[in-house]
């Protein structure tokens, strides 16, 4: 068996080199103060061995969502929605945090309609006085911040953009609006009504807790009066809501969607005070004359479900509460007679 001696010489060497690994493990792992405070980790610990973190390691993003309602005159009472979309449709913004100087911003739209192409914008916080139609924000949008399009398809749909500001700039600094357009008609940056989501870009939207009520109505066979059911060629599978919207202004926006219409078809849509029937022409049991203050609208078949909607000076309360009317959808497949109730295919207590 041989035996292995050392000298001097060579232990030497052999301690140096130990010495270096210890000395570049150490490095590796950054046990430096200033790698401590770089990399977020304590300097060492009780017994003085190295504890920092992995250098590539990275530290937590930030993150935040906000929600936008429908626009209902939150932001501008005067400008609420004036369209023929259905009020139904929201938007979700999230902004994460990618770096020290970019973030990403996510919009999803939830019940968009299938095929068409929302634009979504970012407005830039404008004083008034010194744009060209007066509005609170400059009609260009800004393209470094939020530009984007979103394709309907009848659900949920996300867009995203990473910009090149902090996260702290975005929910802190930036001043803007955030703005969804109406897909259905011609986009208009000086027309608050034709926006679908108007708030605050990336901050908490103030509740105005404004109220509504939807109202379901069968097919007309009798409801309000047997000798009223109606007589026609329309398939009976029709159904209706009316739904009453309370607006910012004081107003109401009144909608009304109508299930398994005939497509091509247009659907005369009243409001028809009620009256004594010793006071009418024709003995009817209301105006026969549609009230247009409150609903007097054409709706569109499409073979599914048909949508339309107008503005009426009444309030919330009034419409839901105090107002005597019927609800009338009359016959697209025969002329319309406001004095024969079974030319209607629905018929109802206005809001009942």
């Amino acid at each position: 068996m041989k035996t292995i001696r050392f000298n001097r010489l060579m232990a030497l060497p052999m301690m140096i080199l130990a010495a270096g690994l210890i000395m570049t493990s150490c490095k590796k792992k950054g046990c430096t103060d200033e790698a401590a405070t770089n990399y977020n980790a304590e300097a060492k610990k009780d017994d003085g061995s190295c504890v920092y973190a992995d250098p590539e390691t990275n530290p937590e993003m930030e993150s935040s969502t906000y929600m936008y309602e429908f626009n209902n005159g939150q932001v501008v009472p005067t400008a609420a929605y004036d369209g023929m979309h259905m009020d139904n449709l929201m938007a979700t913004m999230t902004v994460e945090e990618v770096s020290g100087s970019e973030t990403e911003i996510s919009v999803t739209l939830t019940n968009t309609v299938d095929g068409e192409t929302y634009m979504i914008h970012a407005h830039d916080a404008m004083d008034p006085a010194t744009t060209p139609n007066g509005t609170p924000y400059d009609e260009t949008p800004n393209g470094d911040v939020f530009v984007q399009m979103a394709n309907g398809n009848g659900g949920d749909v996300t867009v995203t953009q990473t910009v090149s500001m902090s996260y702290s700039a975005i929910v802190n600094d930036y001043e803007g609006f955030f703005v969804v357009h109406d897909p259905l008609q011609a986009i208009n940056t000086a027309d608050i009504s034709t926006y679908l989501v108007v708030g605050s870009f990336a901050r908490t939207q103030t509740a105005t807790n404004l109220s509504s009520m939807t109202y379901s109505y069968d097919f007309n066979t009798g409801q309000v009066d047997p000798a009223y059911a109606y007589s026609g060629a329309h398939a009976s599978n029709l159904g209706a809501t009316l739904k009453v919207q309370e607006l910012a202004n004081g107003e109401s926006r009144v909608s009304v969607a109508i299930m398994n219409s005939i497509n091509g078809e247009t659907y005369m849509v009243h409001a028809h005070d009620m009256a004594d029937p010793a006071t009418t022409p024709n003995g009817t049991p209301y105006d026969e004359t549609p009230n247009a203050d409150v609903l007097a609208i054409m709706v569109n078949g499409n073979g599914m479900t048909a949508y339309n909607s107008q503005h009426s000076s009444m309030s919330y309360t009034d419409l839901t509460a105090n107002y005597n009317a019927f609800f009338v959808i009359h016959d697209p497949l025969q002329a319309i007679d406001t004095t024969d109730p079974t030319t209607y295919v629905v018929l109802g207590v206005f809001a009942g």
